[in-house]
């Protein structure tokens, strides 16, 4: 069974948080890209899919699960604890994550609907890449936010 590489997980949100990757589709106009892009630096550092019904995996638009595009559905795979493979996490507070760990927002204090892939983390503040407005080396600080929480990836 594979384990998780930060480091690859990291370098690919670096290289494709400003200019996406062509190989994968952009749901910006479905709703967001965040999750798709998260997914994708997952991907990149835990090279292994999920085809089981609850899974986690991507082949095209129309050939997906819902956990890689979706914000809820992502966090519900990864710590499910359920079948494997495929990557998985822990929930924790976001001062606990490190690089290639995820945070996932609530703007409103109710549902969570953005993800963010953290790439690093200093004294003051959690840097993350994401897609939905890209950024790369974005404080998580500069979010206007009622809620976050982390996904320590295991």
């Amino acid at each position: 069974m594979p384990t998780y590489d930060r480091a690859a997980a990291v370098a690919y949100a670096h290289r494709y948080a400003l200019a996406p990757n062509g190989a994968y589709y952009s749901f910006e106009k479905l709703g967001g890209d965040c999750t798709s892009f998260v997914s994708q630096c997952l991907y990149a550092g835990f090279p292994e899919m999920n085809y089981s019904r609850a899974g986690w995996y991507y082949n095209s638009v129309s050939s997906r699960s819902p956990s890689w595009s979706g914000v809820e559905f992502l966090r519900d795979f990864l710590v499910s604890g359920g079948a494997r493979p495929g990557p998985a996490a822990r929930e924790s507070e976001p001062q606990d994550v490190a690089a290639g760990d995820i945070v996932q927002l609530s703007f409103d204090g109710g549902a969570f609907s953005h993800s963010l892939f953290v790439v690093e983390v200093t004294r003051t503040d959690i840097l993350v890449a994401t897609h939905s407005y890209n950024a790369d080396y974005r404080p998580l600080g500069s979010y206007e936010y009622r809620r976050a929480r982390a996904l320590r990836v295991l």
